[in-house]
């Protein structure tokens, strides 16, 4: 063998196991299908705290009016910045896993950029539309591909469906400016 084909060899052995050895740090804002962040769909309650070693965990527990039981897990950042609202499947199950999220920090974005700051118009070039739903003060948009769904405040809708529960919405009618309110993971 000769002198080249030595070096040759050595630098293919070199960069292959480079290759190899580098994988990719997951993003720890990315929102898909199966997972937000470090927290997948399979993540149970009592694993929170080694897939937010890093930030604090809140867990919130009441008895509100008409004996309403709340379950919630609030999750901040180092800074104090609340990232994520959970909420378990089996309310008050240490083992259940994650049913609904609800994403407060503008950091956490599909693979397509859509995240809290995002508009309607974002949604439709990005995404297929399942449904959209006529409630009280919003139109709630779902995003079956994954899991989601949001809600756009019926004060950004025509005048003539901000007071009306029975029409149905169009994505038509919604105008492509009208800001995201809530930002949902349903994985229930």
């Amino acid at each position: 063998m000769t002198h080249i084909m030595r070096k040759s060899l050595l630098i293919l052995a070199l960069t292959s196991s480079l290759f190899l050895s580098c994988e990719k740090e997951p993003d720890p804002f990315l929102i898909s299908q199966n997972s937000i962040g470090l927290l997948t769909r399979d993540v149970k309650i009592t694993e929170l705290d080694s897939v937010f070693a890093e930030d604090s965990i809140v867990k919130q527990v009441s008895d509100g009016e008409l004996y309403r039981k709340s379950n919630e897990i609030e999750i901040y950042d180092r800074s104090g910045k609340k990232l994520l609202l959970l909420e378990p499947v089996q309310a008050f199950d240490s083992t259940s896993t994650i049913g609904f999220i609800q994403v407060l920090d503008p950091r956490f974005k599909t693979a397509k950029g859509l995240g809290t700051e995002s508009t309607f118009k974002d949604i439709v070039e990005n995404y297929n539309i399942s449904r959209i739903e006529n409630t009280l003060s919003a139109a709630v948009i779902f995003i079956d591909d994954l899991n989601m769904y949001v809600t756009i405040d019926k004060k950004n809708l025509p005048v003539e469906l901000r007071y009306d529960t029975q029409t149905r919405i169009q994505a038509s009618q919604i105008p492509d400016n009208a800001p995201i309110k809530y930002f949902m993971i349903a994985w229930d």
